[in-house]
């Protein structure tokens, strides 16, 4: 557990083979309801490997337990050496090689930062050899909710390009970075002055928190082809 509700879990192919994808994809799990109706649910990866070298071999993915959820019955199941169905990987919501921006506004709220924590080597790829910026919004409500914030808070501390500012709806820290903020991200995208002339920006997690940034970022003259949304919507 990663924090309260969230759990995260690695899997590898019975295979025996790596599961090479682009950072920000996901995969889907397949099970049954109690009834055995088919279903599935997606899930962003979360595995840092360096793609330069080849693919990993973990697959790692973030999971929101639900209260009386099916997924989440499903993945409280499981015991070490268990199995589960999947398909994949699936999606666009990556960095795009032909990118020339000088700065990325990644914003992420609960379990949506999980593609973030995979595309870290990518950016650090692109921070030493384009020397582009990167600021990473991430709301939570709590510091105990924070998911993955100690690998984004180490690699702030390597890396003085990116800049991870956590910011909490409810509770701060006994004592905070001075990149803390409290509230929600969308209130703070302000300070960073977004600029159609070298931003994109980034947006996953919960859909109200993506569709207030999106607005506020068209409003600060971003037009939409720069700003790449994912929206996470809970489902039992």
């Amino acid at each position: 557990m990663i924090a309260p509700t969230v759990a995260h879990l690695s899997f590898v192919r019975d295979d025996g083979q790596p599961l090479d994808f682009i950072p920000g994809q996901f995969i889907q799990i397949h099970f049954e309801y109690a009834d055995g109706t088919a279903t599935k649910r997606s899930y962003s990866l979360a595995t840092i490997h360096d793609h330069a070298i080849g693919p990993g071999e973990a697959v790692d993915i973030a999971v929101s337990y639900v209260p009386g959820g099916a997924a989440t019955a499903l993945f409280e199941g499981l015991a070490l050496g268990d199995g589960v169905r999947a398909s994949g990987p699936f999606g666009r919501f990556c960095l795009m090689p032909q990118d020339t921006n000088r700065r990325y506004l990644l914003i992420g709220t609960g379990t949506g930062v999980t593609p973030y924590r995979a595309m870290l080597p990518l950016l650090e790829r692109a921070i030493a050899e384009r020397g582009i910026e990167v600021v990473l919004l991430m709301g939570a409500r709590a510091p105990d909710e924070l998911v993955y914030g100690d690998d984004f808070r180490a690699f702030a501390d390597t890396h003085p390009n990116f800049r991870f500012v956590p910011c909490f709806s409810r509770e701060l820290p006994a004592n905070p970075h001075a990149d803390v903020r409290h509230g929600y991200v969308q209130q703070f995208l302000a300070e960073f002055a977004p600029s159609a002339d070298g931003d994109i920006a980034y947006l996953c997690g919960n859909p109200n928190m993506v569709d207030a940034a999106f607005d506020a970022l068209k409003d600060a003259g971003l037009p939409v082809p720069l700003i790449r949304r994912e929206k996470y919507v809970s489902s039992k």
